[in-house]
């Protein structure tokens, strides 16, 4: 939030007895007030801002990955300390990557209504001081992931910032419509992390994990691309929702979602899921896909609006929360489909 602007002073500028009579007066108006500085956030709204360079909200949906992801590794549920040093390590690794991906992007937010209101645009925090903080929270995470759980954890905690930082800001955000596609593989780390700190390994039910949200991704955010097309054409970013046609970015979206589902049901034979995820996975992937569908048909038929379009925005979310709700459940409910 910007900070409070000082108030203008009004003179009230009174007529004297001369100037009642129409006797002209060579009075000079007074000086303009020197503008106060604005003061400094106090420590409630400094913590707050640190937080928000962090995306929280994107750090939540991570998390949602990252549990369920440890306890199918599993088969049960792993020691709590194990947890935690993930489970941290993961949300500051993802903390450090959203604060420097702030830093970075400070001149294209305060061109965005939707970014406008970032601390680094409202000046709650200076550039030094993101990129101070961004780094500690790195280095803190790769820490808590190295020693807490295992140094492959840490180490894939590293390509996760690198990913986000250097190959999607740096690289591909303002170069490229495939942005999101490729950048997007950072944020399917977490369950690699996840299955690493369990294991000490990268296997393929973790590799399946990661191309289901890797492939969730795009049809996750270009609906949001297209509601704030405006927003990325003014800050000139390339986002497939904003540039090209409602029709072509819909088709992507119900083609990558096609892909999502049916990758999904690959963890069945591969990794031995039970009925509880089949059956979650076949139903709310089935429930994602009419969703996609019916924006198609819109799109089709041009009637595209944004309501339609943030239906599918909000309704991958609650589809990949419930297929990892599932994930979470499934070891103890039950037995594989396959045995």
């Amino acid at each position: 939030m910007p900070f409070p602007g000082c108030a203008a002073r009004q003179l009230v500028k009174y007529s004297s007895p001369a100037e009642l009579s129409g006797i002209p007066l060579n009075i000079q108006s007074a000086p303009a007030p020197l503008a106060e500085a604005p003061a400094s956030p106090g420590f409630t709204r400094k913590f707050k801002a640190y937080v928000a360079l962090t995306k929280p909200r994107v750090i939540e949906l991570l998390l949602v990955t990252t549990l369920p992801t440890m306890i199918f590794a599993q088969r049960g549920f792993p020691d709590l300390g194990l947890i935690l040093a993930t489970m941290i390590g993961g949300a500051l690794a993802a903390g450090s990557a959203g604060a420097f991906n702030c830093y970075i992007d400070r001149d294209m937010d305060r061109l965005m209504q939707r970014t406008e209101n970032r601390p680094l645009v409202t000046g709650e925090v200076s550039p030094r001081e993101a990129l101070v903080f961004a780094s500690l929270l790195g280095a803190l995470s790769i820490a808590i992931l190295w020693f807490g759980a295992n140094p492959l954890a840490g180490w894939l905690g590293i390509g996760a910032i690198f990913f986000y930082v250097v190959i999607y800001t740096l690289i591909l955000k303002r170069r490229t419509a495939q942005n999101i596609i490729w950048g997007g593989a950072a944020g399917c780390f977490p369950v690699l992390i996840a299955w690493a700190a369990v294991t000490n390994k990268v296997e393929w039910p973790a590799f399946i994990l990661f191309m289901v949200i890797f492939l969730w991704t795009p049809p996750h955010y270009w609906p949001l691309s297209m509601k704030y097309s405006d927003d990325y054409n003014a800050a000139q970013v390339p986002m497939l929702g904003a540039i090209a046609g409602a029709r072509l970015v819909s088709t992507q979206v119900v083609l990558y979602g096609w892909a999502t589902v049916v990758c999904s049901l690959l963890l069945v034979p591969v990794a031995g899921a039970g009925w509880v995820y089949t059956v979650a996975a076949a139903l709310s992937g089935g429930w994602f896909l009419y969703e996609s569908h019916l924006l198609y048909n819109r799109a089709k038929a041009g009637e595209v609006s944004n309501k339609v379009a943030m239906r599918v925005f909000h309704g991958s979310i609650s589809y990949l929360t419930v297929l990892f709700l599932a994930l979470a459940f499934d070891p103890f409910i039950g037995g594989p489909v396959f045995a």
